[in-house]
């Protein structure tokens, strides 16, 4: 959504699971990828023709899908590692490609700046310009948290949210 909102044109979306890829066309994607068929640098390559992504935003934390997430960006463009890669987990990149000016950063909840930021997320809400109803799965009291994390560790729920009465 956020690259929507900020106007992207191509937007490719990659998991393994079809329910997220079709919650992901819902939310703005123009292209998606299941991971298990398809070589996600392909299909970007595919739908930039040859050029590459401008950005690509790894959220799985794994080093195999920050490695991808960097091999699908174009020259000069950035693979931003939103997920939490293990500690003693070593990511791999071409060094030489390097020189063409791509970039392998990381990201601290978003990069964001909570008091302005959260205002503006909260009033996208309200305007129907940022959907979050729909990527809440499922709505679960805290006695059910363990059953909600095993639910997460399937990989086909968004998010689940628990509801305190």
């Amino acid at each position: 959504q956020g690259a929507r909102i900020a106007g992207a044109n191509t937007i490719v979306a990659v998991d393994r699971v079809a329910e997220k890829l079709d919650l992901a066309r819902k939310l703005g994607a123009t292209h998606t990828v299941d991971a298990t068929v398809e070589d996600p640098v392909v299909v970007a390559n595919a739908a930039t023709g040859g050029m590459g992504l401008d950005y690509a935003f790894e959220a799985i934390g794994s080093a195999a899908t920050a490695e991808t997430a960097f091999a699908m960006v174009r020259i000069g463009g950035s693979a931003v590692v939103v997920g939490l890669i293990p500690i003693g987990e070593m990511v791999s990149i071409p060094g030489h490609e390097l020189v063409f000016e791509k970039r392998l950063r990381g990201s601290n909840m978003g990069s964001n700046r909570f008091r302005v930021d959260v205002p503006r997320y909260v009033q996208m809400y309200l305007d129907g310009r940022l959907n979050l109803d729909d990527m809440v799965t499922n709505r679960m009291a805290i006695d059910d948290i363990n059953d909600g994390f095993d639910e997460m560790r399937t990989g086909r729920v968004a998010r689940n949210l628990i509801v305190f009465d």
